[in-house]
């Protein structure tokens, strides 16, 4: 892990429609909660927030402070103002360091460029970002690193076995197959990139185009139909 990420909160005495004052004054209202505390209500400058959400995510523990009390948290839900791409408001939950969490984490690809797929004009396509892990707060790492270097024809693939997992870490297999990857019985057999001719893709691409610009025709050939449907029950 990176060094400690450090946080001094405010506690927050506005609540309800007032905290949109707050949001002008670039406050970000956020609460703290967690097994055995009550939430608290708490407020930090927008700037401090975002930069700590770069930082940590939602994987890396954050020791807060408020007041006297401090607490090592993870960050739950950041919810954003669609329009502005501001932070709203930030839920921290509070974690015993001493007791396993479950977080998602990060995958990367590592060797990009340098395999020898690539060097011969394939594409090697990630198709798994991120993956929930089982680990004492600090023990949870900034990401899952796995290298595509020995990537060499088209069609081979990289699974989550391939990834090296930390010592204390502990992969949560929840996988009961997906639309997405059916062949996966396990999470150990779970696609994380594979390598493609770039003619495939762009078959698949234009494939994929042509199936779109057809729902397209068709919803305009039934929306037509139900217009004309409608005139003719009009002009009865």
């Amino acid at each position: 892990m990176g060094n400690k990420i450090e946080l001094t909160l405010e506690e927050r005495t506005v609540h309800g429609k007032k905290v949109a004052q707050l949001r002008k004054e670039s406050i970000v209202p956020a609460v703290v909660y967690g097994p055995g505390m009550d939430p608290v209500n708490v407020q930090a400058p927008h700037n401090t927030l975002e930069k700590i959400y770069r930082q940590a995510g939602t994987h890396t523990p954050v020791h807060i402070t408020v007041g006297t009390k401090k607490r090592i948290a993870l960050i739950k839900d950041v919810d954003f103002d669609v329009v502005k791409h501001t932070i709203n408001h930030v839920a921290f939950h509070a974690v015993n360091a001493k007791e396993t969490v479950v977080a998602e984490i990060p995958i990367v690809l590592t060797g990009i460029g340098e395999s020898e797929a690539e060097k011969a004009g394939l594409v090697v396509l990630q198709s798994l970002e991120k993956i929930e892990v089982k680990a004492l707060p600090m023990d949870l790492p900034e990401s899952l690193e796995v290298s595509i270097v020995n990537l060499k024809d088209s069609s081979e693939k990289l699974t989550v076995a391939d990834i090296a997992i930390p010592k204390n870490v502990e992969l949560v297999d929840n996988h009961a197959g997906s639309a997405d990857d059916e062949e996966a019985h396990s999470i150990t057999e779970l696609v994380v990139a594979s390598v493609y001719e770039p003619s495939a893709l762009q078959a698949a691409n234009e494939a994929a185009g042509g199936d779109a610009e057809e729902a397209s025709a068709d919803a305009v050939e039934s929306e037509n139909g139900t217009e004309a449907a409608a005139d003719e029950e009009k002009s009865e």
